[in-house]
């Protein structure tokens, strides 16, 4: 493929690009680097689909009827781009992300005010596909898992939003669980190579960031071709990303428990950047759901691991995902994932209803459980990891913490940041600590925040 030159790219005016953005942190970070792609085309942020004159719906699959969810959202579009051809103008329409990877023609059967599908592994391809939209070639299909490596094609991020930025290392998933569908959306792992992803951390460092989130579906399966002709883990990664001058916190997103090994387990002891925060989903608490998932830990190894951690990191905290009512499972195996969580004892988690996904096998076994007996245990299980969750907040109170200030509070004289533990932190504070790190003494939990008093030390360091 061609490269456009930049003088075949920019019009004399000015277009805006509407990015709408579903589902995961991954589509985040995808989302804004289509938008770096498109940016030298003369590509400008809109603030809605009205006033835009490309439109682009980043999809996600995982949740339940995402693609109703989307086909909705394309009639909206629809009729906002007849307005715009009303008035002389025009809009191109485009399906990103894992809904167009799964049902790319069918989009184009359903949507025909769709210009243009391209699955999470083609969006580098963009400007070749807006040239050939604005040259009449019809509509563009590109869900293919292409044989270059995107990142080689991406520019260099044009900008971050605030100190906080996602950077994703590693793509796909060898796992196979058989509820999901990220190895058919996605594809086989991929992992960048470490040069490449240090290289791009120093760039969001010199733009301003001070944390970074590193992204993959599978992410602590990350190995990558390193410098001295080996291959790093995500351990040495994180130590290496550590010694970049004006990053301070590094985090990481999400892992699978079968990939947690020593290295990484060492750094969480030893690199003070990397955040006592870890997201390491176990999905079930009985040994033949997990089974039955294709997750290939058990409970007990699972709890065994979670030993380590802790004893690596004591105060690390832990957050989790659950799927309740995979076929086949039984009160029992219930009452084991509610054992399972008072064990461990969560400061957050995310839990489901098990849906099926056309194409997974899960969709197709048998004894799928009946929507109310999920709905019932979904309520009991969310009962428990909320109490946990108000515990974990309220044991923050009377601490001091270190918040990194992120944007203004909705009240005068405010200022929202992150602890470590990834709670929002709401405090009073000058705008000149924006981006930067201070020390918050902790005055009052919410169910999904905190709020604090800075620290004398930072109040004297303004």
């Amino acid at each position: 493929m061609r490269p456009l030159c930049r003088t075949e790219l920019i019009d004399d005016v000015t277009k805006k690009l509407f990015i709408k953005t579903y589902g995961c942190q991954m589509n985040v970070y995808d989302s804004g680097r289509m938008a770096d792609v498109l940016a030298p085309l003369g590509y400008a942020p809109a603030q809605s689909a009205e006033e835009a004159d490309m439109v682009i719906l980043n999809t996600c699959h995982i949740r339940e009827k995402a693609a109703e969810k989307v086909y909705s959202e394309l009639g909206r579009v629809r009729r906002a781009k007849e307005r715009k051809a009303e008035q002389g103008g025009r809009m191109i329409v485009a399906v990103a992300g894992c809904v167009a990877q799964a049902e790319g023609a069918e989009i184009m059967r359903r949507a025909p005010a769709v210009d243009m599908v391209v699955g999470p592994q083609s969006y580098h391809r963009l400007p070749e596909m807006v040239a050939r939209i604005t040259r009449g070639a019809g509509h563009v299909l590109e869900t293919e898992f292409p044989v270059e490596d995107k990142f080689d094609y991406l520019p260099a991020p044009v900008s971050i939003a605030g100190p906080a930025a996602f950077l994703t290392i590693q793509e796909g998933c060898d796992k196979f669980c058989t509820f999901c569908v990220v190895p058919y959306t996605r594809g086989a792992e991929y992992s960048r190579p470490a040069l490449a992803v240090i290289e791009e951390a120093r760039r969001l460092v010199e733009a301003g960031a001070r944390e970074l989130t590193l992204l993959g579906q599978n992410v602590n399966a990350w190995h990558g071709a390193a410098p001295d002709g080996t291959n790093w883990g995500l351990g040495r990664l994180c130590r290496a990303l550590a010694e970049l001058d004006g990053l301070e916190r590094i985090r990481y997103t999400t892992s699978h428990p079968r990939d947690m090994d020593d290295e990484l387990i060492s750094a969480h002891a030893d690199v003070p950047q990397l955040m006592p925060y870890l997201h390491l989903p176990v999905q079930s608490g009985s040994d033949r759901v997990l089974a039955a998932m294709n997750r290939r830990h058990d409970a007990q190894s699972y709890l065994r691991l979670v030993e380590r951690i802790r004893a690596a990191r004591p105060d690390i905290a832990l957050s989790s995902d659950f799927i309740v009512g995979f076929p086949g499972e039984s009160d029992r195996d219930f009452e084991d994932t509610l054992s399972l969580v008072r064990e461990v004892g969560y400061a957050q988690s995310f839990s489901f209803k098990y849906s099926p996904r056309p194409g997974t096998p899960g969709a197709s076994m048998d004894a799928q459980v009946p929507d109310a007996v999920k709905s019932g245990r979904l309520e009991a299980l969310q009962d428990l990891l909320n109490a946990q969750a108000r515990e974990f907040h309220h044991a923050t109170i009377g601490r001091r913490l270190s918040v990194l200030f992120e944007k203004p509070g909705r009240h005068q004289g405010q200022l929202v940041g992150r602890s470590p533990y990834l709670q929002p932190v709401h405090v009073d504070a000058p705008q000149a600590l924006l981006g930067r790190i201070a020390e918050v003494e902790i005055t009052g939990a919410e169910p999904h925040s905190l709020s604090g008093r800075l620290a004398e030390l930072s109040v004297e360091a303004v």
